[in-house]
């Protein structure tokens, strides 16, 4: 069993087959050992990968299944899973906030809005963070209380964001508000755009367990304009519902693509001798190893799915529930796996010389935490799916 390419490019049709080698082409050339070093110990866009990403969207790759009238390269959804697959296997994730914003500016944004905002982020030239979370308001996101006023042609915003990944870098928010105290909680919200270099803003780091940087962002007299508000005032819950389907698609291959886990994983056990005899050789190596590219088929068949629905403009929230959950729960094994092949080995940190695959599974595993409630609990996800995709009735509250 030598584990050859199990899980890309075997059932790919002549034209696909063909992008794929393009694709290579144009990584083997744009991607250097740095940049590469660099995402790979950065689970959020680092700022190479963000220049990266320019490049991508100079010729439409950036987001490849878009119109190419609006700065897409009208591309399939299989298409795109290969790009996002082969930029993987480079250490490149493609997923990032601002691929949550295009597919809710393309279904709920006005004309002028679309023409305004889907060529700059289909470029790079808009880079987004979420700006849902709030110390009172994370998996009860409605429960949230930063307050947005009108006043003239702009609102002003009042308030705190948490856990706005990518904050100190980005150029937008996605920013979700209350405007109505005086309805039921999940009425009075509405979305925006605002502008994160507006004055009266103010974002402060907060680092995680895998030294990740996220960002708290602190709204005071910020004017954000009517024209930025996305659909109709204190009717952002539909839309902030769609957008969370959009980011458990992304999030279960922006972070870690549990793919390359895998592929790491079994690259160390070639390569890796134990007792003279190389670990592939070790059955219970192999089968665990096995196992975990049958588990490594199977989320990629997921994602192609839901690539494919959310190109259709088919949100499936159930769907994206259950992509989200297999993506965060085989990383998680996948780690756990590799930390006991590898042994002790395997808690060294990327900056130890002696670290096997440069510290990188001891990194995912640390990090591979946040992806049990990143974009929502798992076990919210669940229940969603039980009432959603199974028709089973809601949990009774206690």
């Amino acid at each position: 069993m030598d584990f050859k390419d199990y899980s890309t490019a075997e059932r790919d049709t002549p034209e696909q087959a063909k992008f794929r080698q393009e694709v290579r082409d144009f990584l083997d050339k744009e991607v250097t050992a740095e940049l590469r070093r660099e995402a790979e110990v950065n689970f959020f866009i680092p700022p190479g990968v963000i220049a990266f990403m320019r490049t991508l969207g100079a010729k439409g790759w950036l987001m490849p299944e878009w119109p190419k009238e609006y700065g897409g390269a009208g591309l399939s959804s299989a298409e795109k899973s290969i790009l996002t697959e082969e930029a993987a296997a480079y250490g490149i994730r493609l997923g990032s906030p601002t691929d949550i914003v295009g597919p809710i500016v393309m279904r709920y944004g006005t004309e002028e809005q679309k023409k305004e905002w889907l060529p700059k982020i289909a470029s790079g030239e808009a880079i987004f963070a979420i700006g849902y979370t709030e110390p009172n308001a994370g998996t009860d996101l409605a429960a949230l209380e930063m307050r947005a006023i009108p006043d003239g042609d702009d609102y002003i915003v009042n308030g705190q964001k948490i856990f706005s990944t990518g904050a100190y870098q980005s150029t937008h928010h996605l920013l979700a508000v209350r405007t109505n105290v005086d309805v039921p909680k999940h009425r009075g919200i509405s979305l925006f755009i605002a502008d994160l270099r507006t004055p009266g803003i103010t974002i402060s780091p907060q680092w995680t367990i895998a030294d990740e940087r996220t960002d708290a962002v602190f709204y005071d007299d910020v004017r954000v304009p009517k024209k930025n508000r996305l659909g109709e005032e204190n009717a952002g819950w539909l839309i902030i519902t769609d957008a969370l389907t959009v980011e458990r698609e992304v999030v279960s291959y922006g972070h870690v693509d549990a793919r390359v886990v895998v592929d790491k994983l079994i690259q160390y056990a070639k390569e890796t001798k134990h007792n003279g005899k190389p670990l592939t050789e070790d059955p219970l190596v192999r089968q665990t190893l096995a196992q975990l590219a049958i588990e490594a088929n199977i989320f990629r068949l997921f994602t192609h799915r839901l690539n494919w629905l959310i190109t259709k403009g088919t949100l499936s929230d159930w769907a994206a529930a259950m992509v989200k959950i297999w993506s965060a729960e085989l990383t998680q094994r996948a780690a756990n796996a590799g930390m006991q092949i590898m042994g002790l080995y395997g808690q060294l940190e990327p900056d130890s010389k002696w670290a096997p695959l440069e510290g990188y599974i001891e990194l995912v595993y640390r990090f591979s935490v946040v992806m049990s409630f990143g974009g929502g609990s798992n076990e919210l996800m669940r229940s969603l799916m039980a009432i959603k995709g199974m028709g089973l009735p809601r949990e009774p509250r206690i």
